[in-house]
């Protein structure tokens, strides 16, 4: 696992072998956010597999970048800060940080910090798929139900004739259903509006 240190404050902490917590969990290699380079581009630079964001307090700019990362290219992020800010916890999640963490007078453990981190994506990442799954699989129906009711309007055909008829033609086609009645319904409205 590659990770991407950003921002280090309390990372830098002489007293702690940081890169040592890192390889317990499980990092192979730790590369650093150059000086003056944005988290987006070292992103894109090194393709790290975490990100862990280090910030003395809460920035909300730094959030926009974070924003980018997780609209673009979604991966885990960590996140260590200095203040209890409640607002700004609810804005980092929203902005797609995964682990949350503000630091009292030491560092937490980083494995166990990880560790959930990248748990939390996962599982964020499945109930997003499946969502987007079932999102999908409503607009197909309303979709199949369009073209079925097209179907019975125009040709006289019985909601079970309709559907054994598009299901043919899909067969036929060798063609998802839902395209083809996407395409019943597209033509449909084509010709509503042509005509007026």
């Amino acid at each position: 696992m590659k990770v991407l240190i950003a921002d280090t404050v309390h990372l830098n902490d002489p007293g702690r072998i940081v890169e040592a917590d890192l390889a317990a969990a499980g990092a192979t290699e730790i590369v650093r956010l150059a000086a003056g380079e944005l988290l987006a581009d070292a992103v894109l630079r090194t393709a790290p597999d975490l990100v862990i964001v280090d910030m003395a307090r809460p920035d909300r700019d730094g959030l926009e970048d974070i924003r980018a990362i997780s609209r673009h290219d979604p991966r885990p992020i960590v996140m260590f800060v200095d203040q209890d800010d409640p607002a700004f916890m609810e804005a980092a999640i929203e902005a797609g940080v995964s682990s949350y963490n503000v630091v009292g007078a030491s560092l937490p453990a980083i494995k166990p910090v990880v560790q959930a981190a990248v748990a939390m994506f996962r599982r964020y990442r499945q109930v997003e798929a499946s969502l987007h799954k079932a999102e999908t699989s409503l607009r197909e129906r309303e979709v199949v139900d369009q073209a079925k009711a097209l179907l019975m309007r125009q040709r006289g055909m019985a909601e079970p004739e309709a559907y054994r008829w598009l299901r043919r033609q899909a067969m036929e086609q060798s063609r998802k259903l839902a395209a083809v009645a996407a395409d019943i319904v597209a033509a449909a409205e084509e010709k509503k509006g042509g005509g007026s």
